[in-house]
């Protein structure tokens, strides 16, 4: 187990994974590290929400620091959660909201039907919301910290990652392009979907092109759960969160083993061992609590479930700070 009790200032590099309105859990642990102060942002890596909120720490510390990005993540979330016409969700409670009637209809829908036929002119509230509220011209030139955006190319299931230099409205929205409910993003004539499918989110590129040893994982997908679902439905979304967590998982246990392999070396080592050996992987998340929710309400951009999302990750990331154990990832 790490401790992440610093006393000082270190580089820390992120990984961010995806998972919708869940995301809003990230803002809070991202927020919480903004207000504290001791971590450097060296690299991030994000897929889908984790994407979103990756560029938006990166663009609003390019454009006013610390309290520039917080301004920048807090006003993306509210933006989100007023972006829709109509309210998608009932309850108040975070462990008892659940999907308006007419949004659970429409859920039900892209079981049959395309988005290509559901949404001829792929509507995306979220397109409007990412170019208005980002800089991408200027982050392509000056970003403060690596950006490693993760897309799935969907003709190849290929990873892609879009770096700083590479990044556009077109490559992030690409990351959270889930293929049920959007067109898939085309650029460079190559068409994309969620990143989630490839990497959720990808590490290798933090451990081989940023210089933090530290690697934090903001997680929100549960790694273990109680229950094995029963409906359709639920066996649906259990599938489909299986398949984004895969390559994560196999990724970490690929680390854990060459960490193993390069602490038991007696002779000289080189390089990448020593980078390895030296490496620390720090897990952040709330699995009790994630695993309570349906999967569904990762649809649910209600600003109070969002809130309460957002100071879940703040006290979660001000324990990390403290210096409480955080789990590895095995």
């Amino acid at each position: 187990m790490k401790m992440l009790g610093w006393r000082k200032t270190r580089p820390v590099s992120l990984a961010l994974q995806g998972g919708g309105a869940h995301g809003a859990f990230t803002w809070g642990v991202l927020d919480h590290l903004l207000e504290d102060g001791r971590v450097e942002f060296d690299g991030v890596s994000g897929t889908s929400a984790g994407a979103m909120n990756a560029v938006l720490l990166a663009d609003g510390l390019q454009r006013g620091g610390r309290d520039g990005a917080r301004e920048a993540l807090a006003r993306f979330w509210l933006a989100v959660s007023a972006s829709l016409p109509f309210d998608l969700a009932f309850g108040w409670d975070a462990e008892s909201v659940t999907l308006a009637p007419a949004l659970k209809l429409m859920r039900q829908w892209s079981h049959y039907f395309s988005p290509y036929q559901l949404n001829p002119f792929d509507h995306n509230p979220l397109r409007d919301i990412v170019v208005e509220q980002i800089d991408f011209e200027r982050l392509r030139v000056q970003s403060p910290v690596r950006l490693f955006i993760a897309a799935t190319q969907a003709n190849s299931g290929k990873l892609r990652l879009f770096r700083h230099h590479e990044l556009t409205a077109e490559a992030l929205l690409a990351s959270a392009c889930l293929p049920t409910l959007h067109h898939a993003v085309e650029i460079d004539g190559e068409p994309y979907w969620d990143g989630a499918y490839a990497a959720n989110p990808a590490v290798f590129p933090l451990f081989y092109e940023c210089r933090s040893d530290d690697i934090m994982l903001v997680l929100l997908t549960p790694l273990q759960h109680e229950n094995t679902p029963r409906s359709a439905q639920e066996i649906r979304d259990r599938a489909l969160e299986i398949a984004f967590s895969s390559s994560f998982l196999h990724e970490m246990r690929a680390f854990a083993r060459l960490q193993a392999f390069a602490r038991r070396q007696v002779l000289p080592i080189g390089r990448l061992e020593r980078r390895l050996a030296r490496s620390k992987f720090h897990v952040v998340d709330a699995q009790d609590f994630m695993r309570r929710l349906a999967s569904e309400t990762k649809l649910v951009a209600h600003l109070p479930f969002l809130e309460s999302l957002r100071d879940l990750g703040r006290e979660k990331g001000f324990v990390a700070q403290i210096g409480a154990c955080v789990r590895p990832v095995e």
